[in-house]
């Protein structure tokens, strides 16, 4: 009767991934276009690759997929392009009927050619403009270097009149010779004007002096203007020089240092006249240029706006195009080559859905011939698909880190939505903190339309997608710490009056004297008089110790409890004889016990030590519990507990795989009969079961397997155990941490009747309080509450060796723009 009453049940919503079914498509050539289309606007059927044989160029529509490739190439051209223009986008995008692909395609190929045009000329023109703007500044800088010492030499010349020539010619400079009237044609000493970046000049002029042995005179001047790189489009600051020097074979030398290094060299005439009339040649010049390239721009910006209007448009109807033809090349040809032929997986709910679009697809392209879909059977296991929404999507990614589930197996998201917030505010309780953790949650979800058409950063996008999984964790942290009666580690009297008093009327406060109860206990949560006592830590390691181990065995248990439910829905019995029934004796034997005396313990207010209990149950199990006995036959019972424990280990470990070689041999020798496959896949088996994927049997592979299972079971139920003391451990640090910011910087600054200390010491509170509390033990618990369930209780019945769903979706097409 109760098999029965658990089988009538309703079938709980996640509990289970979809039924699935294998299908195979027959579809004429003419709609199969459409039909891929259709399908992939529906998203729910996972096409199998049928040419997993063949590379990407053996396919049939490798060349239109090369089209698409090309097409994407391209409207990245322009995008990059509108994002070097920095152009916004239009608030409301020019909509434009379907186009065919091959207009879009020769549309694409004249916007491109168009704007590779105007950018070359561009860079034509800002190459020229660079350039004259150069010989602009060179001509300025320059001119002024020989003016001043043009006048310079005719300053010495005038004073040092009363020399003799030779004597004069022997001692003077080199430029000095040179700017002597009369003299400069006969002595040989030439110039090299031009301009490099400023970052070069310092070895430029290093490598001029030693290739010249220091036969030159050089000089510069920081160029007032910038000068836009075209290859880099970045400003740059240039220094304008004039090398002097005497000689054919040292001009041959300096030139080829000024390619070397990249300077452009500019001829500056030493006539002042002609210095000027080039100088208003080449601003006029310029000036030109500044209205071309102003012109250039806007005509490349209003081509740029005229693609941007379409460009979103255009990148979808691309990919898409480009998804179509990869499902395609998924398909095979049939031997008369009119039909192509596909297999998938579906889940059960959108046959109806899949059949009735293939039929639109089959009317749309006006085909004579309709497309064949039926079920058919599959050697693979089938994928897992669960039907989420936004609330349980990320507490079911958080169980898919993990593994995928098996098909059809029970999924711990189910328990996982409220046991994970759980054990992360019994970690992280404080009703302070939670209510901080609560306002982030809920901006985020008032904001999550908002933010989810919006690319985020690594951190914020992974706050966002878990926004309803802080929102639990928060509600869940705000009633835990109710239950501690701690607002930043403060208590207060919520819930009515203490049931605690001093035992001494004459003591100030509790830290000395003790407490004694003389009233009713306090309703809800721990009494605030507890804070500060003598007695706070012991009563509050004892209270959350034990309530860790009450949890872990709870959670534990359950985990058992859905391998039980796994077995049943497979129908194996052998896992419900010997695994679960075994389990669940040892685990209850020892754990369970635990748990019951705990609980005893906590109603009867009794003083026994549990520890003295545990150990000697098994060091002593016959001696006589005096002081600690909780329960009437307690010696027996423990020595039963013991025995039973002991027995249900090799229970684990040998009957499951003697029956199994047992059942082998028995078919092997034709005693009984196997089980027939039939022409459709039987929903409620288990996939992986031997008549589906006629694995040999190896005997000594089963046990060394079961061995390993039942040890990792026996060890993991004592390790398992002790670590959800990590629930203890952190509550108390979190406690712990909060109550040191708070006194010692809180309360020490406001002790100072000064308002700059004051201030300090509340920033620094708040400082600790965000980035300490509020993020590193958010992180921290949250890691903890994540193993937990990974470790401790998914292993309890989790095989998650099973592959996603991955439906042909246009909605799930990557992103090019990552």
């Amino acid at each position: 009767m109760k098999m029965e009453f658990i089988d009538k049940l309703p079938a709980m919503d996640l509990m289970r991934s979809e039924k699935m079914t294998f299908v195979q498509l027959i579809i004429p050539v003419e709609s199969a276009y459409r039909a891929i289309s259709y399908l992939g606007e529906l998203g729910f059927l996972q096409l199998k690759d049928l040419n997993d044989d063949k590379s990407p160029f053996q396919r049939t529509f490798v060349n239109q997929v090369k089209r698409c490739g090309e097409m994407s190439r391209k409207l990245r051209f322009f995008r990059d392009q509108i994002n070097k223009a920095a152009l916004l986008p239009t608030v409301h995008p020019t909509l434009q009927p379907d186009i065919d692909l091959e207009e879009l395609e020769i549309q694409l190929a004249e916007h491109e050619s168009e704007l590779i045009e105007m950018n070359a000329n561009g860079e034509k023109l800002r190459q020229t403009y660079n350039e004259l703007l150069e010989f602009k500044m060179v001509l300025q800088k320059a001119g002024s270097f020989l003016v001043s010492a043009q006048s310079h030499a005719q300053d010495r010349e005038l004073e040092e009149n009363v020399y003799l020539n030779n004597d004069y010619i022997n001692r003077a400079s080199l430029l000095e010779q040179e700017m002597q009237s009369g003299q400069s044609n006969q002595s040989g000493l030439r110039f090299v004007s031009g301009i490099i970046c400023k970052s070069k000049i310092l070895r430029f002029e290093r490598m001029l002096f030693r290739a010249t042995r220091g036969n030159m005179f050089f000089n510069q001047a920081l160029a007032e203007q910038y000068v836009i790189d075209p290859v880099l489009t970045e400003k740059v600051e240039k220094t304008v020089f004039v090398v002097f020097f005497s000689g054919e074979q040292a001009r041959t030398k300096i030139l080829k240092i000024c390619d070397a290094f990249g300077a452009n060299c500019y001829p500056v005439p030493e006539d002042i006249t002609k210095q000027r009339q080039i100088t208003q040649e080449v601003s006029s010049r310029l000036s030109e240029l500044e209205a071309t390239l102003d012109a250039g721009i806007r005509h490349r910006n209003s081509a740029l706006n005229s693609v941007l209007s379409h460009l979103k448009s255009w990148t979808v109807r691309v990919r898409k195009e480009k998804a179509v033809y990869d499902a395609l090349n998924m398909l095979n040809f049939d031997v008369t080559k009119k039909c192509l032929v596909g297999e998938g997986w579906c889940p059960l709910f959108a046959k109806p859905q899949i059949q009735e679009a293939l039929q639109r697809a089959t009317f749309d392209s006006n085909s004579q011939v309709g497309i064949i879909f039926h079920v058919t059977d599959a050697v693979e296991s089938p994928p897992t698909y669960f039907r989420t929404n936004k609330f349980t999507h990320a507490f079911q990614e958080i169980v898919d880190a993990y593994g995928v589930a098996r098909y059809q197996e029970a999924n711990p998201t189910v328990y996982t939505v409220i046991t994970y917030p759980f054990l992360f505010a019994v970690m992280f309780g404080d009703w302070g903190h939670g209510i901080c953790l609560l306002l982030g949650a809920l901006i985020l979800i008032a904001r999550e339309r908002r933010l989810g058409s919006q690319k985020l950063g690594s951190f914020m996008e992974l706050a966002f997608g878990g926004r309803y999984v802080l929102f639990l964790m928060a509600l869940f942290s705000i009633y835990c710490g109710l239950i501690y009666n701690e607002f930043f580690s403060v208590p207060f009297h919520i819930f009515g009056e203490t049931a605690y008093k001093c035992r001494d009327t004459t003591c100030s406060d509790a830290r000395t004297i003790g407490l004694i109860m003389y009233r009713d206990a306090y309703p809800f949560g721990v009494d605030p008089s507890w804070r500060g006592s003598r007695s706070e830590l012991p009563f509050l390691n004892s209270l959350k110790m034990k309530m860790s181990i009450l949890f872990g065995v709870a959670q534990m248990n359950l985990g058992i409890l859905l391998s039980y439910f796994n077995a049943r829905f497979f129908g194996s019995s052998l896992d419900i004889r010997y695994e679960f029934i075994p389990q669940m004796i040892f685990f209850n034997s020892l754990f369970g016990y635990l748990a019951l005396l705990i609980v005893i313990k906590w109603c009867t207010g009794s003083q026994a030590d549990l520890y003295h209990v545990m150990i000697y149950m098994f060091l002593s199990p016959t001696d006589d519990l005096g002081d600690n006995q909780l329960l009437w036959a307690q010696r027996p019972l423990q020595i039963l507990l013991l025995l039973l424990a002991v027995v249900a280990v090799p229970w684990m470990l040998f009957p499951k795989p003697l029956i199994l070689r047992k059942n082998h041999l028995e078919r092997f020798q034709g005693r009984t009969y196997g089980r027939l496959g039939t022409s459709e896949i039987d929903l409620d088996a288990e996939p992986s079961s031997a008549w589906q994927r006629h694995e040999e049997f190896n005997f000594s592979e089963v046990l060394v397997h079961q061995m390993i299972h039942s040890i990792e079971f026996v060890l993991g139920a004592v390790s398992n155990t002790a670590s959800y003391l990590r629930l203890w451990a952190l509550s108390l640090a979190h406690s712990e941490l909060s109550t040191v910011f708070y006194e010692k910087v809180l309360l020490l600054a406001w002790g100072f009747d000064n308002i700059l200390i004051r201030l300090a010491g509340l920033a620094v509170f708040a400082f600790a309080t965000a980035f300490i509390l509020l993020m590193m033990e958010t992180l921290s618990a949250f890691l903890h509450a994540l193993r937990l369930h990974w470790v401790e209780f998914m292993n309890k019945f989790y095989r998650a060796d099973g592959y996603k769903f991955r439906p042909f979706s246009f909605n799930s097409l990557p992103d090019e723009d990552n």
